[in-house]
């Protein structure tokens, strides 16, 4: 069983909507995690109808910390919450939105996050942040899954935090050089797919997309992974 897992800070859908309905189309994900979602007037609408315009539907994700999770038809919705981390006086709330789906037998649950520029606040969320979506991986015997906008690079804390309990998935499979932030000239690799043991990446890089649209769609440019499932874990049957 094969799944396409992607991760995308669309800057609040501030740029050319066309350009970036075009790049999650060539992403051809099966499960893609959003960060800075729209989150003011119309965001639930906003959401969807970029969802709908591109084959996915949003099934995770409330307004507060701008994170979401869509999802293809072929991934069934077990399960999903939303959560706000802890509030820094004088930082930006944020936040971690999980989906609990069942794709051909394989459970996983899929977290999108989007950390903070303070480094003491990026880690203490992203602890928390992992807490959270093992708790609920665990719960429906599923492989977990965290993807986002870490705002730091691999050799930093945050991410290696991360890194020490889920795999990194460019890492393992490349393609590419992986840089994801500022989109027009990309100097970092700041935006990842983390994934559990029960997983393995067949290829991770970035989309497959005309640079005018990569370029004028968002800030950040999406990563992309395929990752393969032996044997789907399975859990408790729950109604969506």
């Amino acid at each position: 069983m094969t799944v396409r897992l992607a991760t995308y800070n669309v800057r609040g859908m501030k740029d050319s909507v066309p350009a970036l309905t075009r790049v999650i189309g060539a992403l051809r994900a099966d499960l893609l995690c959003l960060q800075e979602a729209p989150r003011l007037l119309g965001w639930q609408a906003r959401r969807a109808e970029l969802a709908g315009s591109c084959g996915l539907r949003v099934v995770a994700g409330r307004r507060l910390g701008g994170v979401a999770v869509l999802a293809a038809p072929r991934a069934r919705l077990l399960h999903a919450e939303s959560h706000v981390l802890r509030v820094f006086v004088g930082l930006e709330v944020r936040g971690l939105a999980i989906a609990v789906v069942e794709v051909e037998g394989a459970r996983l649950a899929v977290g999108s996050t989007h950390l903070d520029l303070n480094g003491a606040a990026r880690l203490h969320h992203v602890t928390e942040a992992m807490t959270l979506l093992e708790a609920a991986a665990a719960r429906f015997g599923a492989e977990p899954v965290l993807c986002g906008d870490f705002n730091e690079r691999d050799h930093q804390p945050a991410w290696r935090y991360v890194a020490a309990r889920l795999a990194d998935c460019y890492p393992a499979a490349p393609r590419g050089d992986g840089l994801t932030f500022p989109a027009g000239s990309p100097q970092a690799r700041i935006d990842a797919i983390f994934i559990g043991p029960g997983l393995r990446v067949r290829d991770c890089g970035g989309a497959l997309a005309a640079p005018a649209d990569l370029a004028a769609a968002s800030d950040h440019l999406p990563v992309v992974a395929e990752v393969e499932s032996g044997a789907g874990l399975r859990g408790p049957v729950v109604n969506p």
